[in-house]
Parts: structure tokens; sequence; C-alpha cells
């Protein structure tokens, strides 16, 4: 085990999207996050597990996998995969003119798992993109592309039980600066200063929302990202209470147990 998680970039420094066959030699791979991307994998044909944080999926064809940039996930494949993968940065996103692609991202990433019930025209669609993207790469095309495959995808059937409300544009604001930090920061102070508002305003927000508050927002990620560092990687407890901006190792743990219902180390031991 590693002492941090491994992340993989699989673009160019100059590519904001990325379209491409699935790579049909990937068996197992190890535990990793990606460099600061979104990625949308969907499986023709393949069997095995998809682990996406802690949650296993079995691979049942065909299926959809969403990966956001903060999740840790891994590959167990038992025979050859097909299918195709897409990759979108941040700065496609903010490049983009066209406003409803950011609103079918912000929507699609509520997902981890879909269940296509068009596989034709998902199929037409992911290879009009990848014969685009590697011949002329014609942003205005493979933005049009993308907008039309993001909205099938979506028309998908979804987990059951699983309901996704409406969110409020600075309670996306939120949660995607969650998402790019290095270093969470346990105040709900500091990421009001950085979105231009008010703590009691943040907090409103998110309560309308989401039902939460913003510092139960903020919770979820932290203690996500804390079953990811005990699940993943080597380090101590003491190591990652600091990671996450605990001022000692008790704090931690106090507040692990707390939304995790079990001290870090019994999870810790619990999944070995």
């Amino acid at each position: 085990m590693n002492s941090k998680l491994e992340i993989k970039d699989k673009t160019k420094p100059v590519d904001n999207i990325k379209i491409s066959p699935f790579r049909k030699n990937i068996r197992k791979t190890s535990p990793h996050k990606h460099n600061n991307y979104f990625e949308i994998i969907y499986l023709t044909s393949g069997k095995g597990n998809h682990t996406i944080d802690t949650q296993e999926f079995t691979i049942t064809p065909p299926i959809i996998f969403i990966v956001r940039k903060e999740q840790v996930h891994f590959w167990n494949i038992e025979s050859e995969p097909s299918g195709f993968v897409i990759i979108i940065k941040k700065e496609f996103i903010d490049n983009s003119l066209d406003k409803e692609i950011k609103q079918l991202i912000s929507k699609i990433s509520a997902y981890t798992c879909l269940y296509p019930n068009e596989k034709k025209t998902i199929e037409q669609l992911f290879e009009l993109l990848c014969r685009e993207y590697q011949e002329s790469k014609n942003d205005a095309i493979i933005e049009g592309l993308t907008k039309a495959l993001l909205a099938k995808l979506l028309q998908s059937e979804k987990p059951e039980n699983l309901i996704v409300p409406h969110k409020d544009n600075l309670f996306e604001q939120f949660r995607e600066l969650l998402g790019l930090q290095k270093k969470l920061v346990n105040k709900v102070a500091y990421y009001a200063n950085l979105l231009n508002t008010t703590p009691q305003n943040l907090n409103a927000v998110c309560r309308r929302e989401n039902n939460q508050s913003a510092s139960e927002v903020i919770s979820e990620f932290i203690i996500s990202e804390a079953k990811r560092l005990l699940l993943y990687t080597d380090l101590t407890i003491t190591e990652i209470s600091y990671s996450l901006d605990f001022k000692d190792n008790s704090h931690f743990t106090k507040y692990f147990k707390r939304y995790a219902s079990k001290p870090p180390s019994v999870f810790r031991s619990t999944i070995q």
C-alpha cells in the first residue's frame, strides 16, 4: 500500500476533453484518482467488478460509470472489455459558450452508475465523437456531440431510490469548490469567503437545496476523503487527521465516529 493515492492523467496538457475507445487490455488496476478531470465510461461488453470509493459494482453491459475527480476507483475485469471513455476537464466547461453543457455535467455527476436503454444511439454518438476528436478536433462539433451524448445518457435508467434535487447555482459552486480543494478546511466561513457570500447565506442555500447545513455538506466531503485515505493508503490515523485540517488525532477520531458510526481504526480494520 502507498503512503498517498496514485493520481493518473490520461490527457495531454493541451487536451480539455478526450474521447477514446476503452482499452481492451485493462484487467486489474490499483486504486487511483484522476488528475482533476471528470470521466464517463460506457461499457458494451466485459465482466467483472468496478469499485468507486467504497462501493463495488458488478459490470453488466451495457453500463455507464461516472467517476468524479475526487473519487478513487479501480477495475477487476475478468474478460475482454469494449466500450468508450470520455474525459472532461474543468477548462472544457469554462471555455464552452453553451451553458447547458455545464448543467448537464452537473446533473450527471450526481450519479455513479447508469443503465442505458438506448444502446444504439449512445454508441453512435460515442463513435462520432471519437472520429471527430481523432481527425479534425473541431471544437463546435465536439461540443455539440458532447451535449447530445450527455442528454442521452441522462435518459438512462437510474439506480433505484435515488432522488436528485435541482441545485441552486451557489450550491453547485460550493460542491465544485470542495471537490477542487487540495486540502479540505472544516470552516463554513472559509468557503463562504471564497464564494463571495456570507456563512448565513451559504447555510440557507444548502438547507433549501439539499436539506443540509453547509457544515454537513463539508462533513460529507471530509468523511469521504477520510475513508479513501483509510482504505487506499497506509498513512497513519494521525497523518490523516492533520491532512484533513484536524488539530489532533483525538478530535479527528471523535469527528469520524460521529458521522461514520465507528472510529477510523475500526473502519480500517473491518475493510482490510
